[in-house]
Formats: C-alpha cells, structure tokens, sequence
C-alpha cells in the first residue's frame, strides 16, 4: 500500500499527503467470464490527467498487481477519473 501510495503521488504530481489507497482482497467478482484472479482499480484526481500520465500508470500498476498479486495484467482494469475540484470535500470544505 505504502509503495502505491508513494507511486499515485509521484504519477499525479501531488503531495502524498492527499493520496489514498485502499486494498480489498477477496472479493467476489467475474472477468472475461471467469472467476479467475483479476484486478479493479479506480484512480481519482483532482484536476487533469493526460494520456501518457495515464499510460505510464497503466504500465507501473498493472505491473505491480502481477508482481504482488500475481494477478495476469491482461485481468487488470484501471479506471481513470479525473474529478473538479468543488466535487471532492475535505476538511468542511472542497478543493474547488
């Protein structure tokens, strides 16, 4: 998680400070038909994301759920969302 985490903030361009990750193992779901391991992930951003940004993050994190997970990349999916700022909320306020 800490390594992820250190990778999303190096990626976007943001202090860690904002990053979060979460991890939720055992979950029940189908890729492809199969119940095979696969991977779901969803990347939020405040601001915008460009595609090489995205590309790159494809590559390292569909990497690293191969490496830790063992999960083939080709059962990884990466959902990239970027959010304005007055739609996230932090500390009684939003960042837009």
């Amino acid at each position: 998680m800490q390594e992820l985490s250190a990778s999303l903030a190096m990626h976007l361009g943001k202090p860690e400070a904002y990053v979060m990750t979460i991890f939720e193992p055992e979950i029940a779901m189908t890729f492809s038909g199969s119940t095979e391991p696969a991977c779901f992930i969803e990347i939020k951003n405040i601001g915008a994301m460009t595609p090489d940004r995205t590309n790159a993050m494809s590559k390292e994190f569909c990497d690293m759920v191969k490496q830790r997970l063992g999960v083939p990349k080709n059962r990884v999916y990466i959902e990239f969302i970027d959010v304005p700022g007055y739609m996230w909320g932090w500390n009684r306020s939003t960042f837009g």
